[in-house]
């Protein structure tokens, strides 16, 4: 009896090996969430209105009620009603690594799908298409990039943002002095202090600072538009089933018509904490998208 306890287990863990040596990771994702009866979703503490904190732990945003809705798909599709979701906060320095690590298995937020972190990550159907522009101070005049030259501003770590900037200052030789915030809190912070004189950033982020912050009227966003790119929620490498339960939730969601309920919620209607509302319509590319249902990278 226990020889043959003894062979089964030696053909599980060859068959095990087998698995792994012919590289079929496609339930990886989801056999680690069934393993441990847990889902552990990445969330942003200041990206409004994608994903950002209405209290202690309590994120919120078009990009949290996405996360939400693969939660439910997950559940469905392993027959696991009770699941547990674990949420983490993350930053746009350590989204990726703990991605990569396995620490997290979804983060939908302000990430840009680009083919450098395509190298790293999986991404989803396109959610956002936004680019690069600058929150100033109306007092300060700033009206375009031109009138930072030789002045200090500043952008968010571990952002798409900061190589963008990088590259026109040296382009256009600006002599800009590029510091940069830990998070797009934290680089808010840097302008209202007037440490700097504009921060660049995807301008829907922007927009969603302004809402909240203390004193609205006194900033604005300028500037022509930098690099359009796209928005995906983030999810592991080479796991085309996790990835096609992903897609297919977002691709029902766009074709029901719910995403665009959820955009009218975030984007054109009040939202917390100060329940102002960004307006700010529907892009062409997003439009389209929800046709195309694209994951197309940016470059």
């Amino acid at each position: 009896m226990k020889r043959s306890v003894l062979m089964a287990s030696v053909a599980s863990i060859a068959a095990s090996l087998l698995f792994a040596s012919t590289g079929a990771q496609a339930a990886d994702t989801l056999a680690k969430i069934a393993q441990s009866g847990k889902i552990t979703l990445a969330y942003r503490e200041s990206s409004v209105p994608f994903s950002y904190l209405e209290g202690p732990g309590k994120p919120i945003g078009i990009a949290v009620d996405l996360s939400n809705a693969v939660v439910e798909a997950v559940k469905k599709k392993l027959n696991k009603p009770d699941l547990q979701v674990a949420l983490m906060p993350v930053t746009s320095q350590n989204r990726i690594p703990l991605i990569t690590n396995g620490t997290i298995d979804l983060e939908c937020g302000s990430t840009t799908n680009n083919t450098a972190r395509g190298k790293e990550v999986a991404f989803a159907i396109n959610h956002f298409y936004t680019g690069t522009r600058l929150l100033v101070k109306k007092s300060s005049n700033i009206k375009n990039y031109a009138d930072l030259a030789k002045k200090t501003i500043a952008s968010t770590t571990g952002t798409t943002n900061v190589l963008v900037m990088r590259k026109y200052n040296i382009e256009k030789n600006l002599g800009m002095d590029i510091v940069l915030g830990k998070d797009h809190a934290d680089a808010f912070l840097l302008l209202e202090s007037d440490r700097v004189v504009a921060f660049a950033m995807d301008d829907i982020l922007l927009y969603g600072l302004i809402a909240n912050a203390k004193t609205p009227g006194d900033y604005e966003v300028v500037g022509d538009s930098l690099q359009v790119e796209p928005y995906a929620c983030m999810l592991p490498k080479d796991d085309p089933a996790f990835k096609k339960l992903v897609d297919d939730t977002f691709a029902g969601l766009m074709k029901s018509g719910e995403f665009e309920k959820l955009y009218n919620k975030w984007f054109m209607q009040p939202i917390p904490p100060k329940n102002v509302p960004l307006n700010l319509p529907m892009s062409p590319q997003l439009k389209e998208n929800l046709k195309a249902l694209s994951d197309k990278p940016a470059t």
